[in-house]
């Protein structure tokens, strides 16, 4: 995960874990051999780390967020997981794959991250990767920039959320062949009545940098009222979701 965003590992695994849950199936199209060695590029709290482990593959866990690692360690003690900075990889081997899931949008350098996947990539060795594309979360990004801009307060948008030609034109500009690349809706289910009060506590934080603690409280609250009417239905929040899925391969 990013290391400009804090993180509480416990809320990310007690509260989000559909985090993980999403990416399964981008570990079917990864598809793990036995004795490959693949980096799970910002792991998080290692669960699909865990699960790439489970077809044979030799798998390394890396993120930049301590607390992320040691969660990740305590969970499964026998993956090698290290704390390291996406734009700046340290390996001495080549790896086979390199995955990555819900991270790169996180990362505002991002053709210095895909850099560094190719860099630690086996010639003919594939990237398989999904994050937050074009228009992702929409509607809860444009009420809190309306509600931070309202009470006199700059902002930085905090993620990079591309277009498919955007994203496929920086790839081929480091050197990848892009083999597969889909942009997609993907609303999301969150947990609880407070469901979209922690997915802001858990992932909205660097909108927030300007803003003091007393008036960040005041423009959660009247984001979520807002947010009432098109994104709680059933008793239920929801995240308006659009995701950006790529397979790339080094040549």
């Amino acid at each position: 995960m990013s290391s400009n965003q804090k993180w509480d590992a416990n809320l990310y695994d007690g509260k989000h874990r559909f985090v993980a849950n999403y990416g399964n199936d981008l570990v079917e199209l990864l598809n793990p051999k036995i004795g490959e060695k693949i980096l799970d590029l910002d792991c998080g709290t290692g669960d699909l780390t865990q699960k790439i482990a489970e077809f044979g593959a030799d798998v390394v866990g890396v993120d930049a967020s301590e607390a992320m690692v040691l969660k990740a360690h305590q969970k499964y003690p026998d993956i090698n997981f290290n704390v390291m900075d996406a734009t700046a990889l340290d390996f001495e081997t080549a790896f086979d794959a390199v995955f990555s899931n819900a991270v790169l949008h996180w990362i505002l350098e991002a053709e210095r991250v895909a850099q560094a996947i190719y860099r630690v990539l086996k010639p003919e060795g594939r990237m398989v990767v999904e994050f937050g594309g074009k228009d992702n979360c929409r509607q809860i990004n444009q009420r809190i920039i309306e509600n931070i801009e309202a009470r006199g307060y700059t902002y930085q948008f905090p993620w990079y959320f591309p277009s498919i030609g955007e994203y496929a034109q920086l790839l081929e500009r480091v050197g990848f062949e892009v083999s597969y690349a889909v942009h997609y809706d993907r609303f999301t289910k969150l947990e609880g009545e407070d469901g979209m009060k922690n997915w802001l506590a858990m992932f909205s934080g660097n909108f927030f940098k300007t803003v003091s603690a007393e008036d960040q409280q005041l423009i959660i609250n009247k984001t979520i009222e807002q947010l009432r009417d098109s994104l709680y239905r059933d008793q239920s929040w929801y995240v308006d979701y659009k995701r950006i899925r790529v397979v790339a391969i080094k040549r």
